[in-house]
This record gives structure tokens, sequence and C-alpha cells, in this order.
């Protein structure tokens, strides 16, 4: 009985880590170079999109650094020459994971902007109708 529950609740403790999403540590680019050239880098996943560099580290742990506009080419020569395994995601890929960027609601301001202008017009008309009636 007890090797059974041993067992139930390994199956659990395994089944919980691998649904458990990837949180990466957000990183400079500086950092990341000096990560590069300490050899602290395990392999690197490029997002050609958003320009980021997903970074799985030796020590287990997950970065994620951002690269200039138009230094793809560098930095795939430095993983090269550092003999780290990379991949660029295709588009598809790239938007399938693509970062979540944050919404502005610029619509429902302007709904909101003119929803409180016409509800202090037509108070304005009726406080003025109002007063108008009560003078006669």
């Amino acid at each position: 009985m007890l090797a059974l529950s041993c067992v139930a609740a390994l199956l659990l403790l395994a089944v919980s880590a691998a649904g458990a999403e990837i949180r990466y540590e957000h990183i400079s680019e500086q950092a990341w170079k000096t990560q590069l050239a300490s050899g602290k880098i395990a392999s690197v996943e490029i997002n050609k999109r958003v320009r980021s560099l997903r970074t799985t580290l030796k020590d287990g742990r997950y970065v994620l650094a951002h690269y200039p506009k138009a230094d793809l080419k560098r930095v795939e020569s430095e993983l090269q020459a550092k003999r780290v395994p990379f991949k660029v995601l295709t588009t598809a890929q790239a938007k399938a994971t693509g970062e979540k960027h944050a919404v502005h609601h610029k619509l429902r301001y302007i709904v909101g902007g003119i929803l409180i202008a016409i509800i202090v017009v037509v108070g304005a008309v009726l406080f003025i109708r109002r007063r108008g009636r009560g003078g006669d």
C-alpha cells in the first residue's frame, strides 16, 4: 500500500513539473554577452520578429535578452564562434510564441470621453430648462 501511494505521488510530481511554464529572467544585451564569453550558455532560440534571444544556461536557468536592430548576423557569428547551438524561429513559430505587448485601450478612452461629454451637455440643458421654467 505504501509503495502504491509513493508511486502515485511521484506520478503527480512528474505531471506537475512537466506542465510548469518556463519563466525567463530579463537581462541586458551586455549581460548576455558576458555569459556568452564565459561559456555559460547551453542553447539559444532567436526570434527575429521581436529581436529576442531566449537562452538556456548550463545551470538550468532561462534568460531573455534583446539585440539591436540589424545585429542578427553579428549575434549568429558570435554564437557560431563559441560553438553554441542555436535555432532561428520561422515566421509562424515567432508569431505563435510572440511576446505579449501591453494592450492600450485607446478606443475605450475615446468612447468614455464622449460619453462623459454627452452626460455633461444633457445635464447642462436640463439644468438651464429647469431654471428657466422656475422664473415664470
